[in-house]
């Protein structure tokens, strides 16, 4: 499976202890992620993570938009902070938008990223085969 990631600011500690705990998992897929995040999240766990620009380029998070929009990502775990209101908040909107028209599971937070990640390990997540029959 294609996995984006991404996390604000405050969150970025979080996904990478998200990530260095469910490392052996997430070694078996193929992730992108927003540039600081991947990075940040390279460093820790060793992962191969295809990096677009940062949240400070402003253009990351559309990069990752433009594969949900052709289905070449089919999982986002993105970590927010609820507490703090973001300028670029109408962006991830959009974004969660286009993660409903196209099917894609999303966490915003751990304790959904952990049932997704478990799910992914069971092989509950290969829902396209039963939205998209071959």
């Amino acid at each position: 499976m294609n996995i984006a990631l991404m996390a604000h600011d405050e969150k970025k500690e979080l996904m990478v202890q998200f990530c260095i705990a469910y490392c052996g998992i997430l070694s078996k897929h193929n992730l992108c992620a927003t540039g600081t995040t991947g990075k940040l999240v390279s460093e820790a766990t060793g992962l191969k993570i295809q990096q677009f620009l940062s949240g400070s380029q402003g253009g990351g998070d559309q990069q990752i938009g433009a594969r949900i929009a052709c289905n070449e990502i089919d999982l986002l775990l993105m970590f927010r902070d609820p507490l703090n209101p973001k300028p670029h908040e109408p962006k991830e909107n959009n974004l969660l938008r286009l993660c409903d028209v196209h099917n894609i599971p999303v966490a915003t937070n751990i304790a959904t990223a952990e049932a997704l990640i478990h799910s992914l390990e069971r092989g509950d997540l290969d829902w396209r085969d039963i939205v998209n029959p071959k």
